[in-house]
């Protein structure tokens, strides 16, 4: 978590969190075991209740992106997701269902892309089944407009609204730099449009998962792979898989990614009932986000015209 240093709200949380940990293990009666590593905002470890049930505790820095992660998976109910034992809203503390023996789907290298693929597509069109019936109304004004009933979701804010700021940030990025030769950022115009457009078109809307990569897979015991880690949004679920694809045996590393990406996006969008040209019209804008916030503090502009020339390939197979 050396991320949260580099902000004063990030320090004072880190200061407070030992007390923070303290007062969850007692309150929920906990042995905890050594923190687990890796997460950029938020203190996991695992658990053991007063019962003996294996847990894991989640106590994260307070932001809008993790604000509903409880009241979503409760939601779910374990509908492909873990459950959820305990929740501190005000607190951004959970105590939820550990995943044994919790490997990740990414590390299932042993299983053919493909094969790794089908299986995640099937936890998220479960997750997207178990959504809310009515649920939030997508106004694109970001609040929570839910039409009530017990399938409302607080705190969820609408994909159009989130993305609207991407794109809006996408914009800023491109107008910032002194690109190299080669780079067209015409395809990062393009993202933008894409992350304005692709919310407000019709079709279905439910609770995304948000973040829905391989790494936030896991493997488990009440069912064979329990997501984890969402930072959900109420939208188009063709916003969700390609992370998923992205990161599963990454298709720009093979000698021909076009065809790759044309059969692996095809086979995702038929397993979870997604029109393929919208996913893959998903796949463009989130690449385009993902690779202008890469170069925010954290790339190389040197090596935007290989990325760009990702963006192209994608944008090529959509035929945009």
């Amino acid at each position: 978590m050396n991320d949260m240093r580099r902000t004063a709200s990030g320090r004072r949380w880190l200061t407070q969190l030992p007390a923070l940990v303290e007062e969850f293990r007692d309150r929920w009666e906990l042995r905890l075991g050594v923190p687990y590593h890796g997460g950029s905002c938020s203190w996991v470890a695992p658990a053991r209740r007063a019962d003996g049930t294996a847990a894991v505790l989640k106590v994260t820095w307070p932001h809008a992106e993790a604000r509903p992660e409880g009241e979503v998976l409760k939601l779910w109910a374990g509908r492909g997701s873990v459950l959820v034992f305990e929740h501190d809203p005000e607190r951004y503390a959970l105590l939820l269902e550990r995943c044994e023996p919790g490997r990740e789907l990414r590390t299932a290298t042993e299983l053919p892309a493909e094969e790794r693929l089908l299986l995640g597509a099937g936890v998220l069109r479960r997750l997207w089944d178990a959504g809310p019936r009515t649920g939030v109304e997508d106004t694109g004004t970001g609040a929570d407009t839910g039409t009530g009933g017990d399938s409302r979701v607080p705190f969820v804010e609408p994909l159009s609204a989130v993305a609207s700021g991407w794109a809006d940030h996408a914009e800023e990025r491109v107008e910032r730099y002194d690109w190299p030769a080669g780079v067209d950022t015409g395809l990062f115009l393009l993202g933008a449009r894409l992350l304005r457009e692709l919310p407000r078109a019709g079709g279905r809307k439910t609770v995304v998962h948000g973040d829905f990569n391989p790494g936030n897979l896991l493997t488990a015991e009440r069912e064979p792979w329990l997501a984890i880690d969402t930072k959900p949004m109420y939208g188009d679920p063709a916003f969700d898989p390609w992370p998923l694809i992205q990161q599963t045996d990454d298709p720009f590393g093979h000698p021909d990614p076009r065809r790759v990406l044309a059969r692996r996006t095809a086979l995702v969008a038929d397993a979870t009932g997604t029109d393929v040209a919208r996913l893959r019209a998903w796949a463009v804008a989130r690449l385009v986000d993902f690779l202008l916030y890469h170069l925010d503090g954290h790339g190389d502009l040197s090596d935007t015209v290989r990325m760009s020339e990702q963006v192209r390939v994608l944008a090529e197979l959509t035929e945009l």
